[in-house]
């Protein structure tokens, strides 16, 4: 006798998820980003700095739209975990592999929230030598800013909304999403994991 498959709904299309930023958009806001810090950092061999793990889709892609020399280098930093709030308590977990003295610097960062953890990041990597250190955000939620971030590059300004996919997760899902959406009912999106909040330190 043959059996029915149980018929699981598409991440990509969830009912859960309303479309925020389209795959399209962003694509086409990136690209120029890219042509202007192509621009700005001509003959200067820019060090990207993504932070993990939220902005590997980000700067995975903003490099390809930079045709210029430029590195790149990965820090972890206390970010969205499984409690409701945060301390605001922040720390390095992983650290960079290279140093940074007179290094023109460039932090890739998906979303800019409270600043506090930024602001820490910021201030850390200029008072290790680097002659300059700007930031790059794809997104800014700017209404939950608690300390100010000056966001040198930015892609998009969005509402206060739970905002998922292009790296951004619940949980640790949604981040495979080719576009950002807003995830209308984080309970039905859980799947038995802990709850994270996206009220972080970022």
């Amino acid at each position: 006798m043959a059996t029915t498959s149980p018929q699981l709904e598409s991440e990509f299309n969830s009912s859960n998820i309303d479309v925020l930023i389209s795959e399209t958009d962003i694509q086409e806001r990136i690209k120029a980003l890219g042509a202007q810090l192509a621009h700005d950092y001509a003959g200067r061999n820019p060090l990207l700095i993504g932070v993990l793990k939220g902005a590997c889709f980000f700067l995975s892609d903003l490099l390809r739209a930079i045709d210029i020399p430029l590195a790149i280098e990965f820090m972890a930093i206390s970010s969205y975990g499984s409690a409701t709030r945060t301390s605001g308590e922040v720390r390095i977990l992983k650290d960079l592999d290279v140093a940074i003295e007179n290094r023109h610097i460039i932090v890739v960062e998906d979303i800019v929230d409270t600043g506090l953890t930024l602001s820490y990041l910021l201030a850390n990597l200029k008072s290790r030598g680097a002659a300059t250190v700007k930031l790059v955000a794809l997104l800014d939620k700017y209404e939950r800013r608690e300390r100010e971030v000056q966001i040198d590059y930015l892609g998009f300004q969005i509402p206060d909304h739970f905002v998922v996919g292009y790296g951004l997760d619940f949980a640790e899902r949604y981040r495979n999403l080719p576009f950002i959406g807003i995830l209308k009912n984080p309970e039905t999106a859980q799947l038995g994991l802990p709850i994270s909040s996206q009220s972080e330190t970022v």
